[in-house]
């Protein structure tokens, strides 16, 4: 039986575990952009060893569980010296794990560019770091905003991995309510809507903005 006394006592430290949530979605993303960005495009430069290493990176970080690389960090790396927060451990695991994911969105929109483009950018002699940032990554990130945008709220999902080392998301709260009470139906069913209101929100912010893209194409 549902319970409204108990649902609307827990739900205050559920919106706290939310805040969490969001907080790790959030730098994670920026993380993961940003790294997923940088292996792209030295992917592409395909430099000796360089790219092999890289390859190596992204199909190795995409062949693990993230589940199995936060208990990697989280219950191995202090043993050698490494010691972090389990808040900072979870930003960062899935920061990483999921830059090798958007590593492969951004290569496959930079090789979505015309070749015209890049003979253009040749012949104008233009330095490599202003072609990229004029030319190339402009023309890529259309067809790109979709599957970025996913893999965001993917990593939103995501992230209830994380109350695995600790770190006071909002399915660790919800864990935490249940066993504390002995009644986890109502904390894991709003902590369900919660994860599908902002998830829903989310698509749909990514959606508007892929019209907006096209409509400026």
């Amino acid at each position: 039986m549902w319970d409204p006394d108990y649902a609307t006592y827990v739900f205050p430290a559920l919106l706290k575990g939310l805040g969490v949530t969001v907080e790790v979605t959030l730098i994670g993303s920026a993380i993961a952009l940003a790294l997923g960005l940088i292996v792209a495009i030295l992917r592409s430069l395909r430099i000796p060893g360089l790219s092999q290493l890289l390859w190596f990176y992204v199909e190795f970080i995409r062949g693990t569980p993230v589940l199995v690389q936060a208990y990697f960090a989280f219950f191995v790396l202090p043993k050698a010296g490494v010691q972090l927060d389990p808040l900072v451990t979870g930003i960062i695991v899935m920061g990483i794990n999921y830059s090798a994911y958007m590593a492969e969105v951004y290569r496959a929109g930079i090789e979505s560019v015309p070749v015209g483009q890049w003979e253009a950018v040749r012949a104008l002699s233009l330095p490599t770091g202003r072609a990229w940032r004029r030319i190339i990554i402009p023309q890529a990130v259309r067809p790109m905003v979709p599957a970025l945008g996913n893999y965001v709220i993917q990593m939103f999902k995501d992230s209830a991995i994380l109350s695995a080392i600790t770190v006071a998301e909002l399915m660790s709260r919800a864990l935490q309510a249940g066993s504390t009470y002995y009644r986890y139906t109502e904390p894991l069913t709003l902590a369900g809507i919660l994860f599908l209101a902002v998830s829903y929100i989310s698509s749909l912010g990514v959606q508007r903005l892929e019209k907006r893209l096209v409509i400026n194409k």
